[in-house]
């Protein structure tokens, strides 16, 4: 099992011995503030013709790493697997019950609450995607436009949600989850540590991303503006021989 299904006071009970171990691999890490940093820039510039592009951009790298994490979360580190955290309903409501008891069960990896938010984000990653590379190349109409725009406040509320649940979990388990996500460590038991970090593997997501946003910058316009300018000059053009 990944998950660790009794309380911290239940394991010191049983003289079980925990201390920091390693639980997120560096990969997850980078994806996890790779998409903060996309979602977030992504969402201020949406209403920026100047800053089309790099909105458009942070829109196709935020597809790509949910692409990542989807095969990550197959072949993976113990708790990156999605086998790991995601669990049914009932696994849900036990741990949200532990919760309101006052006695939240310690999850090693996700919790089965988090692991709803987790999923939930990846789909609307896609469809917010989705929506918004059919916008750009005007393949719907208005309807298609608002719908892009209702994914993405559906998710700003539930990153909301998310760290407000990161920060009550943080406080209810005595851990600091966010630290966490940038250390990978989290108090367990030593053998409920992965053994392997696998930073190579985080390093060619990098450069996959860096690449990425190097050639989204080649094809720019000139004169620092992103609002997309290839599109705009075809549109110029054939105004012009009208």
């Amino acid at each position: 099992m990944s998950t660790m299904y009794e309380s911290r006071a239940d394991a010191a009970a049983t003289g079980s011995a925990t201390r920091q171990v390693l639980v997120w691999d560096v990969p997850v890490r980078v994806f996890h503030w790779l998409m903060v940093l996309s979602f977030a820039g992504a969402y201020l510039t949406a209403e920026s013709e100047r800053w089309r592009l790099l909105h458009v951009t942070l829109g196709y790298t935020m597809a790509g790493l949910v692409g990542f994490r989807i095969l990550w979360g197959l072949v993976g580190t113990r708790y990156a697997r999605f086998s790991s955290f995601v669990r049914g309903p009932k696994a849900v409501a036990h741990y949200l019950g532990s919760l309101v008891h006052g006695k939240p069960e310690h999850h090693t990896g996700h919790n089965p609450a988090g692991a709803l938010a987790i999923l939930a984000l990846l789909g609307l990653t896609l469809a917010v995607a989705a929506s918004g590379w059919a916008t750009y190349n005007e393949l719907g109409g208005d309807w298609l436009e608002e719908a892009h725009e209702a994914i993405a406040n559906i998710m700003l509320a539930i990153v909301g949600l998310h760290v407000a649940a990161v920060v009550l979990s943080s406080w209810l388990h005595g851990e600091n989850l966010v630290r966490a996500m940038f250390t990978g460590r989290k108090p367990g038991r030593p053998e409920e540590g992965i053994r392997s970090a696998w930073r190579t593997v985080a390093a060619l997501m990098l450069v996959a991303v860096l690449g990425f946003w190097w050639l989204q910058w080649q094809g720019a316009p000139s004169g620092g503006d992103l609002s997309g300018g290839t599109t705009v000059s075809a549109k110029a053009g054939h105004d012009d021989d009208d």
